[in-house]
């Protein structure tokens, strides 16, 4: 029976759970945010359920009807698994059912004209055919992060695995991608544009599914409170299809989990390259760790790594899906005439473009100028998946001024992204237990399924979405690292 493999963390290791072509002149030149509110029904002749008052003065609801919503929320979390680990809690994570608390959620979902969500669900499809394409030609891969392993020594071992591949002519025959697209929509331009592309370890398909859910249920409850319409929540089965992907990508699936350090003391690639795992052949590698240097503590999970890749077993991602998510490659894709590499269709291609906010090379100095002297218009980001890398504000000039300092090609380990100025909202935030109002900003992230066996398609679609809204001070948005909350959609007209 064929095995499947989730290449987990090593233990004592725990973790906290973009693109343009337009010229440089086209970077944002202010910043500028826009705030809107939630507006509350005040029909005089409005039927209302028997629930606390709710005030519409100043379009805000009664802070008593908003903490029995809160607590209605958490027992709906509480019924329906939508829960993680307590941190507070020593015990939670050893003793089942012992140490879990709701995950952080926003009361209410956050608006989005519907034009801006069909747009993002339509590039999905696209991502994922380029994604394979690009996977495909390991020239460009290597040549556009050559000055990037100079200076980073992560990526030169990944490099160095996809090099063995490519030395031995590697093939991949079956392909499966589980990526994530994550947008914001600019208050300056009125448009999404992309913030990045994931292609390994994509988070929170299991705990946002049920978010929209909750939030139906919420709506129609209080629905006549807060002149809202269910029917305008869409619907969320990422998870469901995440797992149909999996499935579809070997004949039977179980949850057994290896780690790296495991998968190198028991793993062993056979003469026609099948991977054995005490003695059980495996057929699918899902790698829930394996993005950062901290996965990697010994040279046993580098070998782990390179043992899979030379396996025939399906790798979630191949080493090559891995690099393609890479900032540098992003960064690379960007720049004009890059996408007519991979893409023919001229239409699609201008639409993957729309969504591209700017993004440079730093070898460009015009452009590390420009973000020295005005360092609130970027985002400085190294070669790093995870959350907590990034750098803002006044430290990208910091950052920068020493980079130029340190001189060689200490400048490419980073790229520079245009800032995307999101329109802030008041929104009520619920997280162990307590509810409060801030003023937030969102980011969506659209799920998408790859799958193909050699010049087959089987699976090319979108697979839900994640929402994730946070205070709008805060520069990080992970979720588990305390800075967000899982949220969903309220699609409007405008």
């Amino acid at each position: 029976m064929p095995a499947s493999l989730v290449a987990a963390p090593s233990p004592g290791i725990h973790r906290c759970s973009p693109w343009s072509s337009a010229p440089f002149a086209a970077a944002p030149t202010r910043l500028h945010r826009q705030t809107v509110r939630w507006k509350f029904c005040t029909r005089p002749n409005a039927q209302r359920p028997p629930l606390p008052a709710m005030s519409t003065a100043e379009g805000k609801p009664d802070a008593a009807a908003v903490e029995e919503m809160a607590r209605d929320a958490a027992a709906w979390c509480a019924m329906h698994g939508l829960v993680v680990g307590d941190r507070a809690d020593p015990r939670s994570g050893t003793v089942p059912g012992v140490g879990l608390v709701h995950a952080p959620i926003s009361l209410l979902p956050s608006r989005l004209p519907e034009s801006f969500w069909r747009q993002a669900c339509e590039l999905a499809p696209l991502f994922n055919e380029l994604v394979d394409r690009v996977s495909l030609d390991g020239d460009f891969l290597q040549d556009s992060l050559s000055k990037t392993r100079q200076v980073d020594d992560f990526t030169s071992r990944l490099l160095d695995i996809h090099r063995k591949m490519m030395d031995a002519n590697k093939e991949e025959n079956i392909r499966l991608g589980l990526h994530r697209s994550d947008y914001m929509l600019d208050s300056e331009t009125n448009s999404l544009l992309q913030i990045e592309l994931n292609t390994i370890s994509v988070s929170f398909p299991g705990l946002c599914s049920p978010v929209a859910e909750l939030h139906r249920t919420l709506i129609n409850q209080y629905g006549k409170l807060l002149c809202l319409d269910a029917k305008r929540v869409p619907g969320n089965e990422a998870s469901r299809q995440f797992a149909k992907a999996l499935a579809k990508a070997w004949d039977e699936f179980n949850v057994d989990r290896k780690t790296l350090s495991e998968v190198e003391a028991e793993g062993q690639v056979l003469p026609d390259g099948t991977l054995v795992v005490n003695d059980r052949k495996v057929a699918v590698v899902y790698f829930r760790a394996g993005y950062t240097p901290n996965d990697y503590p010994s040279e046993a999970e580098w070998s782990a790594r390179l043992l899979m890749e030379q396996s025939s077993a399906v790798k979630c991602p191949s080493i090559s899906y891995h690099l393609v998510g890479t900032k540098k490659i992003q960064q690379e894709l960007a720049k004009p005439n890059v996408l007519e590499r991979f893409l023919e269709n001229k239409e699609e291609i201008s639409k993957l473009r729309q969504c591209f906010a700017g993004l440079w090379s730093l070898d460009d100095e015009e452009v590390v100028k420009s973000a020295i002297e005005n360092p609130d218009l970027f985002v400085l980001k190294p070669q790093r998946e995870g959350g907590g890398n990034n750098i803002y504000g006044l430290d990208v000039r910091e950052a920068l001024i020493r980079l130029k300092k340190e001189g060689g090609d200490a400048l490419s380990a980073y790229i520079l992204m245009q800032r995307i100025f999101p329109k802030a909202s008041l929104a009520n935030l619920v997280r162990g237990g307590v509810c409060h109002e801030a003023l937030t900003v969102s980011e969506l992230g659209i799920y998408g399924a790859y799958l193909r066996n050699k010049d087959k398609v089987i699976i090319n679609d979108k697979c839900g979405y994640l929402m994730r809204t946070k205070v709008s001070s805060s520069d990080e948005g992970g979720v588990a690292a305390g800075f967000a909350v899982l949220d969903s959609l309220y699609l409007t007209d405008k």
